[in-house]
C-alpha cells in the first residue's frame, strides 16, 4: 500500500466518507464516478489498516439467503474485471479457485439442499457433491464424517490490500480527496440534519456523511445520537510458510466452524470462528486460537499439519442480529449506513459502493435491497442467514 500523506483539509466538501477500508474506498469510488462532487474520506490511521487488512480475503456466491446471494453474484462479476475498469496495473490478485464447502450433519446436509436449490436459481454455478465427489476436486480432503459437499468454480479469493489501493487510486484519480491518519470526533447536526464532521485535523462542513467504519459503526453512529442494532466480535486468523500449490478451491465448514485457503504465493491462511467469544474491540491472538485451528484444520486436510505457521492474527467483524449488512438512510437526514457485513464486507465491497452511490444520488437501485434497510429491525422482518462462519 503506497503512503498517503494527508494535506490541508478543505472546508467543504459534497460528502465525507468515514472509514477507509474496502468498503469506504468502493464508496468514495463509485460517487466520483458519478460525479458527485467533492468528496472527502477520512481514515483515522492508513487505508486497510482495520478489518480489510485482517480479514480472509474469500469471495463467495454460495450463501443461504437470497440478498446475499444477489450481492455476492455481482461482487464476483466485478472483481473479475476489476483490474482493467480500475485501470490497477499491479493487479489484484483474483483467483477463482472456487470454495468447497462441508457438511458434517444431517441437518448441515439438508440446509446446503435448500442453499443449492435458491443458488441455482439465482444462476450460481453451485453443485451438490458426495464426499467421493470432493474429494476428486480437492484430493488431501479427509472425508470421514462428512455427510456431502457443495462447489462453485467461480469462488475465489482476491488481495483485500490491493482492492483497496485499486478503488482508492481510481477515486483519487476522479477528484476524491483522501486523508489518513484524520479521525472523525463529531458529526456536527441542525435539526437531525448532518452539517459537517469535525475531525483531530478540523472541520468539514458537508450535507451528507457515510458510515463506512466498520468494527467502529456503531460508534460513529452514536455521533448523531443513533443507536444501530450492531457488535464488534473479533475473529483470529493464521499464516504459514509457502509451498507448491496443493490446493485450489477454499474449503470451509460451517458446523466446524473453520475456513482454509492457500494464496497464490503458496501460503495457507486460515481461520475458525469461536462461539464463545464476547462482543468487544480487542483484536490480540491467542495460542488457544491457534492449538484448535490447528486440530480441525488438519483433521479435514492432513497434510497442511506438516506446515511452519509464520504467524497469526486477529481483526473484527461488524456483527449485524441476522448477519446481513445495513446499508442505507437513516432518521438523521444526511447520514448513510455502509456497515454491519458480519465478516463478509471485503467480498460484498464492489456492490455495496454501487448500491450506496445509487441511494445518495436517488438513483433506482440496480438490485432491491429493502430487507437490509436500518428499520428492518423495527419492522421484524429479519432473515436469518445461516451460512456464515
Amino acid at each position: 500500500m503506497p503512503s498517503r500523506v494527508p494535506g490541508g483539509l478543505p472546508k467543504n466538501a459534497d460528502a465525507v466518507i468515514i472509514g477507509g477500508g474496502v468498503i469506504g474506498t468502493s464508496i468514495a469510488y463509485h460517487l466520483a464516478k458519478k460525479d458527485f462532487g467533492r468528496i472527502i474520506l477520512l481514515e483515522k490511521s492508513y487505508l486497510a489498516s482495520g478489518s480489510t487488512g485482517r480479514c480472509g480475503a474469500g469471495v463467495r456466491q454460495q450463501w443461504g439467503t437470497k440478498l446475499n446471494c444477489l450481492l455476492a453474484i455481482d461482487s464476483i462479476k466485478a472483481f473479475q474485471r476489476m483490474d482493467e475498469e480500475l485501470d490497477y496495473k499491479r493487479g489484484i490478485e483474483f483467483k477463482q479457485g472456487g470454495y468447497l464447502l462441508l457438511a458434517y450433519t444431517q441437518r448441515e446436509m439438508d440446509q446446503f439442499i435448500e442453499n443449492v436449490r435458491l443458488q441455482k436459481e439465482l444462476g450460481v454455478p453451485v453443485s451438490f457433491l458426495t464426499p467421493s465427489e470432493a474429494k476428486q476436486i480437492v484430493p488431501i480432503l479427509n472425508t470421514d464424517e462428512m455427510y456431502c459437499a457443495t462447489f462453485c468454480p467461480t469462488d475465489g479469493h482476491a488481495n483485500p490490500f490491493y482492492v483497496t489501493d485499486a478503488y482508492a487510486a481510481a477515486g483519487e484519480r476522479l477528484g476524491v480527496e483522501i486523508h489518513t491518519f484524520t479521525k472523525a470526533c463529531e458529526i456536527l447536526t441542525e435539526s437531525e440534519k448532518v452539517k459537517g464532521v469535525k475531525t483531530n485535523r478540523g472541520t468539514v462542513f458537508t450535507d451528507v456523511v457515510i458510515n463506512a467504519a466498520g468494527p467502529y459503526s456503531a460508534v460513529v453512529s452514536k455521533m448523531v445520537d443513533l443507536d444501530i442494532p450492531f457488535y464488534p466480535e473479533r475473529h483470529q486468523a493464521l499464516v504459514t510458510e509457502a509451498v507448491e500449490p496443493v490446493l485450489g478451491p477454499m474449503v470451509m465448514s460451517f458446523s466446524r466452524r473453520f475456513y482454509c485457503q492457500q494464496t497464490p504465493h503458496g501460503s495457507f491462511i486460515m481461520g475458525m470462528g469461536d462461539p464463545k467469544e464476547k462482543p468487544g474491540f480487542c483484536i490480540s491472538s491467542t495460542w488457544q486460537f491457534l492449538i484448535e485451528t490447528a486440530e480441525a484444520v488438519t483433521k479435514a486436510l492432513p497434510p497442511v499439519g506438516e506446515l511452519s505457521v509464520v504467524r497469526q492474527w486477529a481483526g473484527s467483524y461488524d456483527m449485524t442480529p441476522d448477519a446481513h449488512p445495513i446499508l442505507g438512510s437513516t432518521p438523521c437526514e444526511g447520514f448513510y449506513l455502509a456497515c454491519g457485513f458480519s465478516g463478509h464486507g471485503f467480498m460484498l465491497a464492489p456492490v455495496t459502493g454501487k448500491l450506496i452511490s445509487e441511494i445518495i444520488c436517488d438513483e433506482e437501485l440496480s438490485i432491491d435491497i429493502h430487507g437490509l434497510d436500518l428499520g428492518r429491525f423495527e419492522r421484524g422482518e429479519l432473515v436469518i442467514e445461516p451460512s456464515v462462519v
